[in-house]
């Protein structure tokens, strides 16, 4: 099949639920696409879904295609963003949604193959970390163009939580989590600065301020943040859609900015045959690199057991890695 040339501000969204419609109105605010096409399995609420967001177009006076179609779309699309699967129930971890979104990614991957599409696919279905890599495994795309939202949310929660606790804008600190999107992330301390400067030195500095941070309690904030707000209203998806935006954006621009995405992994931590959020440089090839930091005794061996577990699950949806 001959490849169409990419269209570089068309996004296909598959899933044009609450996740995929929020994702499409913060790329419509940030006008960095031209072109949304949802396909659902449900196209009523997809065409429902597409004249909503095109009444608010016509409101905001802007020249947006925003319609529903099928897989042939994705041959010329620039993205692919896969938010299909159901929400999360309170009380459960994503890890237990597995068997509903592999079921899922089945009626999906094979007519996206099929369409040609090799522009970028974003992945933020849940298991995030399970999911890219069943789609990195079956759509035969380079691993710079098959990545999912990995720890990126998990890492703007991690900012708002430090700047509550030390009194300062969440965009000075330079922060991130590492690892499983759930329950097995972990904070890599040995990174955390304030505009440059260490944390420790920074509380150093802060004579009448916090002094430590109980890390295991920032933590637990972190991974309990999405749990509050899925009990709270059902899903999370104002969050989540900014994320994506993001990612688009600085693919984009050529950002060469640094997010936490997760990512095939071929021996970078001592890690192979799974997805992973880690810190990767991300430019309009993609991911251009992950960048394996240097992590204390303690990280290495939180970053091990998170990639256990979702080794753990990755094979018991697909097997393992063929050599």
């Amino acid at each position: 099949m001959t490849e169409k040339k990419i269209r570089t501000r068309k996004a296909v969204i598959i899933g044009a639920g609450r996740v995929g419609s929020h994702s499409a109105l913060c790329l419509m605010f940030q006008h960095l696409v031209n072109e949304i096409v949802f396909v659902d399995v449900n196209e009523e609420a997809a065409r429902a879904q597409a004249l909503d967001l095109e009444d608010l177009a016509s409101g905001l006076g802007d020249n947006f295609v925003i319609r529903v179609g099928g897989y042939a779309d994705c041959a010329d699309a620039h993205f692919v963003i896969l938010t299909a699967g159901r929400s999360r129930r309170p009380g459960e971890t994503r890890l237990q949604m597995l068997d509903g979104t592999l079921k899922v990614l089945e009626g999906v991957v094979t007519p996206l193959r099929e369409s040609g599409f090799h522009g970028n696919l974003i992945s933020v279905s849940n298991p995030c970390d399970v999911v890219t890599e069943y789609l990195y495994r079956n759509m035969g795309l380079p691993r710079s163009h098959v990545f999912g939202t990995g720890t990126l949310l998990d890492s703007a929660r991690l900012r708002r939580a430090l700047s509550e606790i030390i009194g300062v804008n969440s965009k000075q600190i330079q922060a991130i989590c590492m690892g499983e999107h759930g329950d097995s992330s972990f904070i890599p301390t040995s990174h955390i600065s304030v505009q440059g400067i260490p944390l420790r030195e920074y509380l150093s500095l802060q004579h009448e301020s916090v002094h430590d941070i109980d890390f295991d309690d920032v933590m637990t904030r972190v991974r309990e943040s999405g749990s509050a707000i899925v009990s709270g209203k059902g899903c999370t998806e104002f969050g989540i859609a900014s994320v994506v935006a993001g990612i688009v954006a600085a693919i984009l621009h050529n950002d060469h900015v640094v997010l936490p995405l997760s990512v095939h992994l071929d021996g970078e931590y001592g890690e192979s045959g799974i997805c992973v959020g880690v810190p990767c440089v991300l430019s309009n090839e993609g991911v251009e690199s992950v960048l394996e930091i240097d992590l204390s005794y303690d990280e290495r061996r939180a970053m091990r057991r998170s990639c256990e577990i979702i080794r753990d699950y990755v094979e018991k949806g697909m097997g393992p890695e063929e050599a």
